[in-house]
């Protein structure tokens, strides 16, 4: 399909459904003012204001492909506990489908608790199971994968190596979607960083490349970072990778074009789900059968954007099409039509 404007990409997002399979969690926020320090121990005593609580890890990603028009469908496993109900309200509350969301009694559910005060991040406090699944809860969850699978335009694993993705896990999910002529995309993380054979678009970030692949790489030498996409094609053989690089712009790579953007200044306030934002615009643009080069900048843009607002939260597509528009790297690589 060719694409003569962003407007026309945007609108594109929406004929996709996306299986979003990965580590979910709540994102909880205790909001308050320090006025004295505590008798007890030399530590800020927070007089509570504000609680909130918000999806996050994959289900942030969820967040963005319905922030960008598509249709996304959650898959992951969350504890059969009270923390469990309120994510699935909340999953509710976003009109996010919960059909690909297994209750386990031998898991707990991720919560992540941030306390917060004058919009400093004072302390952040874990509850959360990093093991693997059971035999028993694997068996399910990869057969209701493979149930969900037929209907969907495109995969997204989001691993934050809490345990709900493993080797077989990922290399089902990535044969059958193969089957099915279905793109895949990874955003990883270290335990299952090898694992990710042949998918269509692997993701890492800068930490992750070179945790990955055990040696360190300069993120201002492209020279040092195409040569580690090098070792890690020949580990996993994908497709295309593209490598966030924080304040160095991202690095993309295919075996018929490779390059890199850089950052965009802008004044940054928490990178928490940005690279949430960027596997979600880059998977779903390159479903669509955009460009490389093209994927690559607008997925920049628009995890630069979410970093400038507080907290984890997901793409305004008004925002990525604003400043979209007239950008001379996306101009240059829209497609004529034929």
């Amino acid at each position: 399909m060719a694409f003569q404007s962003i407007q026309e990409v945007l609108e594109g997002f929406r004929n996709l459904r996306v299986m979003v399979i990965g580590d979910v969690m709540i994102d909880a926020y205790i909001y308050g003012s320090v006025k004295r320090i505590s008798p007890e121990a030399p530590v800020p005593v927070v007089s509570v204001t504000k609680r909130d609580k918000r999806l996050g890890g994959a289900a942030n990603v969820a967040l963005n492909v319905q922030a960008l028009g598509a249709k996304p469908i959650l898959c992951s496993v969350i504890g059969k506990d009270n923390d469990g109900q309120d994510f699935k309200e909340l999953l509710n509350v976003q009109n996010l489908s919960s059909e690909g969301i297994l209750e386990s009694d031998k898991r707990i559910t991720t919560v992540k608790n941030r306390v917060m005060s004058s919009s400093q991040h004072l302390l952040r406090i874990d509850s959360e199971i990093e093991t693997n699944l059971s035999d028993q809860d694997e068996e399910f969850f990869i057969a209701r994968l493979k149930t969900l699978l037929a209907d969907c335009d495109l995969v997204i694993f989001e691993d934050y190596d809490k345990g709900v993705l493993n080797a077989r896990i990922i290399r089902e999910v990535i044969e059958e979607a193969k089957k099915l002529n279905i793109p895949t995309a990874v955003d990883p993380k270290k335990k299952n960083f090898n694992f990710y054979k042949s998918c269509s678009l692997f993701k890492p970030n800068l930490k992750e490349l070179r945790e990955g692949l055990g040696i360190d790489i300069d993120p201002k030498s492209t020279g040092e970072v195409e040569n580690a996409v090098g070792k890690l094609k020949e580990l996993l053989d994908f497709d295309q990778a593209l490598i966030t690089l924080s304040e160095f712009g991202v690095y993309y790579h295919s075996d018929k074009e490779k390059g890199r953007h850089p950052a965009h200044l802008r004044s940054i306030s928490d990178v928490s789900g940005a690279g949430d934002t960027v596997i979600s615009i880059a998977a779903m643009a390159l479903a669509l059968g955009c460009s490389l080069p093209f994927v690559s900048e607008l997925a920049n843009l628009g995890g630069g954007i979410v970093c400038e607002y507080q907290g984890v939260v997901p793409i305004d597509p008004e925002r990525l099409k604003k400043e979209s528009v007239n950008n001379p790297i996306l101009e240059n690589w829209l497609r004529p039509s034929s």
